[in-house]
């Protein structure tokens, strides 16, 4: 074989492998299961963000889905079947704290950088190298939601519901309150289970307390159950979640009993902070019909984000990978600028949301220099 045959030959294999060259990517979330509305959320955004982003290295990204179920076993199981099974080398995911912290034990012991979207508990990303997140933390919406609750609606006194199977749940309670006592609020704390869908005598408590506010610190099934009971117990004051509130699904739960609620969250697409914001708010109504949620928008981030530290890492090792997530700052995202620390955390302020209509409407937005 003549040496030029030889050199189309060559030619001839390496563009033939680069065609069928991929970079996998995991999305961790939750597609059935009790929080099921939270994982779509943030497919959504991921998938917008793959249409618009769907190479990097010169190489195609293939977005391997994979159903945690909403539980932590499966999170842990999931991870594992992602990066050992799949072969991807970033993984985005998962949606609720507890899941994430099962799931990122793995990510740390296989050395793959795995990237939440929207878990908030300071245990997620806690001595860890290779996990990380596009949200703010517990500590800084838990403070948010009691300034807000202290200075903005004046409230003396607050019965705090806590999922005490939910590590977000329990984490943020215990911020607001250590947050609003520190205002001289007293606070009365109860609690109550995943998936309970009774909640008199906890709300029977709170009345008798004298609550001026109902801040439920869990997911959106029993946030929406605690409003529509408190409602009808004759409760008067006002009801407040953290971001676990942020699905539609509050609102068909909920219905009337949940407007005037109000929730902390990381975004609100009638308030964008970056260029990207509208031009995101733009694609997402176009592709979906309807205006995104915080949980699309996250996605949306944690996807970019993890292909912006691809390019930089320049080359597809997943331990490379991670410290370039690590040295992003000042990153233009949907949900605005997002700089992480060295603890994998991202600075970013805090907007607060409420039902007005029965829609998601913007209240105010606290910045986080404020919360210190």
């Amino acid at each position: 074989m003549s040496s030029l045959k030889k050199a189309v030959l060559v030619l001839l294999l390496v563009s033939s492998l680069s065609v069928f060259a991929v970079v996998k990517i995991g999305a961790l979330l939750p597609l059935t299961g009790g929080v099921s509305a939270f994982g779509d959320l943030v497919k959504k955004g991921i998938e917008l963000a793959h249409e618009e982003r769907g190479t990097v290295l010169g190489e195609k990204i293939e977005v391997v889905y994979m159903d945690t179920r909403s539980e932590k076993t499966e999170a842990a199981n999931g991870i594992a079947r992602l990066i050992d099974k799949e072969g991807v080398i970033a993984v985005i995911g998962e949606v609720i704290s507890g899941n994430s912290i099962a799931a990122g034990e793995i990510a740390e012991k296989k050395k793959v950088p795995m990237v939440s979207p929207s878990s908030t508990n300071p245990l997620v990303t806690q001595g860890k190298k290779f996990v990380s997140r596009v949200c703010f933390i517990d500590p800084l919406q838990g403070t948010a939601l009691a300034e807000f609750a202290v200075k903005t609606l004046k409230i003396k006194k607050a019965t705090v519901l806590t999922d005490v199977e939910q590590d977000y749940s329990v984490g943020l309670s215990n911020y607001f309150i250590e947050r609003f006592k520190k205002y001289g609020g007293q606070a009365q704390q109860l609690n109550y289970k995943s998936g309970d869908s009774e909640f008199s005598a906890q709300l029977s408590q709170a009345l008798a307390f004298g609550a001026e506010a109902i801040v439920v610190t869990g997911y959106y099934n029993e946030i929406a159950l605690v409003a529509q009971q408190a409602r009808a117990l004759g409760f008067k004051g006002h009801i407040l979640a953290g971001d676990g509130a942020d699905a539609p699904e509050l609102i068909k739960i909920g219905g009337q009993a949940v407007e005037g609620l109000y929730f902390t969250a990381h975004y609100h697409p009638d308030a964008p902070i970056t260029q990207v914001s509208k031009k995101f708010v733009e694609a997402f109504v176009k592709k979906y019909g309807v205006k995104p949620s915080t949980l699309s928008a996250l996605g949306y981030d944690a996807y970019m984000l993890v292909v912006v530290a691809i390019d930089r890492a320049k080359q597809k090792k997943p331990e490379l990978i991670a410290t370039a997530i690590r040295s992003i700052k000042n990153f233009q995202g949907a949900t605005g600028v997002i700089t992480i620390d060295g603890n994998g955390n991202a600075t970013k302020d805090v907007v607060i949301e409420t039902v007005k209509n029965q829609q998601f409407a913007f209240a105010a937005k606290i910045s986080a220099s404020e919360l210190k």
